[in-house]
């Protein structure tokens, strides 16, 4: 695993004159909600990109000829070019795969490329996408959702009445889970102060990520609904098993986590919402596995109690059931199945990774990892 910015350091000239690395403004814009306009960011982005492309290619073909990989796969947007001429360059033949970690592309020059390589699309949408820009089938593989960490699907033994009274909320009450990602978001006090109130009949686990001042402020908030707060954590399973339903801003991340642990999901999408995650929304409507408001501070009382009316929460949750994403164990085999493919087209006896390798006796990585979990329902008591 390599992080494109440590790679590109040495070549970031918004670093250089402002002291913060490129991809962190993209951080920085989701922790203060400076995301509205995100379309022309976006452009201007791909502008500051392109502009150093040459520097970029010369960066990554100088870090391929050293590391000699057998295969690239980029789990980013934006860099796919220079990262595939770079590898012509340096292995020719080496395959080259985009592992789209959204739910569909945000044309132009954003995941897909026209380039010879392999695009791995986690939806129909992106699959499309890809044929649309005259990719061949062949090199269009689709998967059954977006990647996660398999802990999302490993079966917790929780009891969740016990510890919901452990966290300070009632054992029958509505829960909804907050999440902004790791970031947090403002957006999460206006969610609060529109659903605080005794007739809202619900109570929030709000996970603030880093957003120390959104801490602070729903900590000095007069309560009127059972809340519990907490800070950056790594155990969002936990707190989604405690929930019954997802509030959010549609990253393709948090909306797949939440829907693995069947939780409806409601999310906003309006001016501020990030260009590259509208069709998110959309997706969720498409899906019928949750709501889509303009404005959380406006709408967020009415959708939740919509989501509460037992049918319609009944008919979401069933949507939800019936989705079964197991991509984290899908992905493995393609990798492998491509490689397996560029070894027999290209032989190279002096390689030892491609001969006589211990690589083809290795178990099927889907069967290794995921027999624990492909036939294993979560305990699940929500009804």
């Amino acid at each position: 695993m390599l992080s494109i910015q440590d790679l590109l350091d040495s070549i970031d000239f918004i670093r250089k004159f402002t002291g913060i690395p490129f991809q962190d403004i993209y951080n920085i814009m989701l922790r203060r909600g400076w995301t509205a306009g995100s379309a022309q960011l976006i452009t201007l982005g791909h502008l500051l990109i392109r502009l150093s492309h040459r520097s970029q290619v010369g960066v990554l073909e100088r870090y391929w000829a050293e590391s000699q990989p057998d295969m690239v796969v980029s789990l980013i947007p934006h860099y796919n070019r220079a990262l595939k001429e770079a590898l012509d360059r340096s292995r020719p033949g080496a395959p080259f795969v985009t592992l789209i970690t959204d739910i569909a592309d945000y044309p132009p020059h954003f995941w897909i490329e026209r380039q010879d390589q392999y695009v791995i699309c986690g939806s129909e949408r992106a699959a499309s996408q890809a044929r649309e820009l005259g990719m061949a089938a062949d090199r269009i593989l689709q998967t059954s959702g977006m990647i996660l960490h398999p802990k999302f699907y490993e079966p917790l033994q929780v009891n969740r009445a016990a510890e919901r009274v452990r966290l300070g909320l009632r054992p029958d009450l509505l829960t909804g889970l907050v999440l902004f990602g790791g970031e947090g978001s403002a957006e999460m006090v206006r969610i609060a102060q529109a659903l605080n109130r005794a007739e809202s009949r619900v109570q929030l686990i709000l996970l603030c990520g880093k957003n120390a001042e959104v801490i602070s402020q729903l900590r000095a908030m007069d309560r009127r609904i059972p809340m519990w707060i907490e800070g950056f954590t790594r155990e969002v399973p936990f707190y989604m098993e405690l929930s019954d339903f997802f509030i959010g801003k549609p990253g393709p991340g948090s909306i797949s986590e939440a829907l693995v642990k069947r939780l409806p999901v409601v999310v906003q999408r309006n001016a501020w919402t990030m260009a590259h995650e509208r069709y998110n929304a959309d997706w969720i409507e498409e899906q019928q596995v949750g709501l889509v408001v303009r404005s959380f501070f406006l709408e967020i009382s009415a959708a939740v109690e919509t989501l509460a009316v037992p049918e319609h929460y009944s008919r979401f949750r069933q949507r939800v059931a019936s989705m079964r994403n197991l991509a984290v164990y899908e992905v493995p085999v393609l990798l492998e199945k491509i490689l397996s493919q560029s070894n027999r087209n290209r032989p190279d006896p002096a390689h030892p990774a491609l001969v006589g390798s211990p690589q083809s006796e290795r178990q099927d990585p889907v069967e290794h990892q995921t027999e624990p979990y492909l036939d294993a329902e979560p305990t699940d008591d929500r009804s």
